[in-house]
């Protein structure tokens, strides 16, 4: 379909939905929670990628824009696609099947009763020996590693979810809260990296007696879209009978690592043979970043702002109420909150006076699926990125509390910090300025590893956070105005400042961001120095910027290397290299594999201790 017919078809929806909400008003006529609502309604069914509601809200965003006077880029439409891999559905080939030797009976496993594959699972089969292989952790900075004297390699590996001690507060590990090696994806790429040829999940039913065995929903396990591993979870009675062919007891064992936090991993009998297939089917979708701009009086210069608009749609893997799975996550303040705001700022600054420099507004879909949208904005910009003063984010501004919001990014310009200064307490909003490096979870961060300078306006977490619980009428609307007359002001000083600020790289690590992040942040683990790009390849990370002086910079590494292996290991996403630096420490030098264009290049990098 043509750019063309989407205009038109944008029109036509603005007719039926936004004029209801009173036309182009002033800022802080009552638009803005009316577009929250609107945004965060069950009409939309919270705005999923590749779902119709999130087409139905970059329709209300574009017809928006064209209602208060906005064009699209000259040369482009008001939309941006791209793809994106929106789910996972199981497929008719899945199963799994056992003999307990070559004159035994093979019995087949009945799907979503006694077996279900994990959404994060390759596709693929697998057939060997098992191992018991605990809880399937590798935890150096614990003292602990279920692997320890496993040779797992070319066999499956079956482990118990969770980790030992979960409720002893005195436990090595973190007492009543789950460290990272408790999450499904470490242990993926920890059977991953000891060569096992795929992972077989159960319930730590002795820890949780009172739980009923019940078997992982489809589609709500956290992590990337395909680990590299066939991965599966088991029924408790499957794994226990197992278990009986070794003279086990498996609730014994694990009680028995419980009590002093010692692995008890062993090898299943050799007569014992499972085959896993897994057939997943995922299902790539078109969706649309939306931009509208407004040329500058006098320069080609332009300030961008920006909030992403999809959410959670129904749940899923992202949810923190994964038992709410099937149920509209509504998404009002993450981040209806924010495109309101965008709407808000395109009525403020067409009314406003003509300005020196242009504005460019940009709504991004998948944020959610890891900053999907304004990284391929950054890699396709519709205008040279050279002439992008600034960059704006809005991303969840609606729960405003005492006053206060935080700020991140300030340090990344040479006026950034003053201009904020200048504004602060104006609307009676007090900034919180301590981020200063432009970094973080959210679209900003695409911009600040292009050397773009940035500000992240947001307003806190909360209880109701990626819950069907995020409605509107838990939005302070008071409060977002008065933050958005804050924005407009900021947008409009550097839309009209004699002096562009110059990037600045702020050279302390994100302690904030964690290692996924920034290659070694807050925990274990030692320090890296990469950003990454969060768009998964089919194999690799690419680094969106490298910090300065940081271990990985001085190996020579850059911005749009492809990280490959790690230590002997191979790197296929994200989640592999978190897990392969975690088990490295401070002082260790390791080799490192990237691919820079068409040449492999190899290096070592000295891990050093976070700062």
């Amino acid at each position: 379909m043509t750019q063309a017919w989407r205009r038109t078809r944008a029109g036509l929806t603005l007719l039926l939905v936004v004029s209801a909400a009173a036309g182009a008003a002033r800022l802080g006529s009552g638009d803005y929670l009316s577009h929250v609502r609107y945004l965060a309604s069950e009409e939309l069914k919270g705005r999923g990628n590749g779902t119709p509601g999130l087409e139905k809200a970059a329709e209300f965003l574009a017809g928006s824009f064209e209602a208060y006077g906005w064009k699209p880029v000259p040369g482009h439409g008001y939309y941006q696609d791209f793809e994106v891999t929106t789910s996972a559905a199981l497929g008719a080939g899945s199963a799994l099947g056992y003999e307990e030797g070559p004159k035994g009976p093979r019995r087949e496993l009945r799907l979503e009763q006694e077996f279900v594959p994990l959404n994060l699972s390759a596709s693929g089969d697998a057939a060997g020996e098992v191992v018991f292989a605990g809880y399937g952790i590798t935890a150096p900075e614990y003292h602990y590693d279920d692997y320890a004297g496993l040779n797992v390699r070319g066999k499956i590996v079956l482990i118990l979810r969770h980790e030992p001690q979960e409720f002893d507060e005195k436990s090595v590990f973190e007492g009543k809260n789950y460290t990272a090696h408790a999450q499904l994806f470490s242990k993926a790429s920890n059977a991953k990296m000891h060569g096992a040829l795929a992972v077989l999940l159960v319930n730590d039913a002795a820890a949780h007696p009172a739980d009923e065995d019940r078997l992982e929903t489809f589609g709500v396990t956290e992590g990337p879209e395909n680990a590299g591993i066939e991965f599966a979870q088991v029924s408790t009675a499957v794994a226990q009978e197992w278990a009986g062919l070794a003279g086990k007891k498996l609730a014994d064992v694990e009680g028995e690592i419980d009590r002093d936090a010692t692995p008890r991993s062993f090898a299943l009998p050799e007569e014992l043979k499972v085959t896993v297939k897994v057939d997943v089917k995922r299902e790539v979708r078109t969706v649309h970043n939306v931009c509208a701009y407004l040329p500058g009086a006098s320069s080609e210069e332009y300030v961008i702002a920006g909030a992403h608009y999809d959410h959670l749609g129904l749940g899923g893997r992202y949810s923190l109420a994964p038992s709410m799975t099937g149920t509209v996550h509504p998404g009002a303040d993450d981040n209806a909150s924010g495109a309101a705001g965008l709407l808000e700022l395109a009525q403020r600054l067409k009314k406003g006076p003509g300005l020196k420099r242009g504005v460019l507004l940009i709504a991004f879909a998948g944020e959610e699926l890891g900053l999907l949208g304004s990284n391929y904005y950054v890699n396709h910009p519709e205008l040279p990125l050279a002439d992008a003063v600034a960059m704006i984010n809005m991303d969840m501004i609606g729960r405003i509390r005492d006053h206060k919001v935080y700020v991140g990014g300030s340090g990344t310009g040479s006026t950034l910090a003053a201009l904020l200064k200048k504004e602060d307490g104006k609307y009676g909003i007090t900034a919180d300025l301590t981020e200063r490096a432009g970094y973080g979870s959210s679209d900003h961060t695409s911009f600040t590893a292009k050397q773009i300078p940035t500000l992240f306006f947001f307003s806190g977490l909360h209880a109701d956070y990626h819950r069907p619980s995020d409605t509107w009428d838990k939005i302070n609307a008071g409060e977002a105005e008065k933050l958005l007359a804050y924005v407009g002001d900021v947008a409009e000083g550097l839309a009209d400042a004699g002096e562009r600020p110059k990037f600045v790289r702020v050279a302390e690590p994100m302690e904030a961001h964690g290692a996924a992040t920034s290659g070694g942040g807050s925990g274990y683990g030692p320090y890296f120095g990469s950003i990454p790009d969060f768009t998964e390849l089919p194999n690799g990370v690419r680094f969106a910027d490298v910090k300065p002086d940081s271990p990985a910079a001085k190996a020579g590494l850059k911005a749009g290397d492809v990280l490959t292996e790690f230590d002997g290991k191979p790197i296929q996403n994200l989640y592999d290299f978190t897990y392969a630096l975690r088990a490295r420490k401070p002082g260790d030098v390791v080799m490192v594999k990237v691919i820079r264009g068409k040449e492999t290049i190899a290096t070592k990098v000295a891990l050093t201790e976070r700062k």
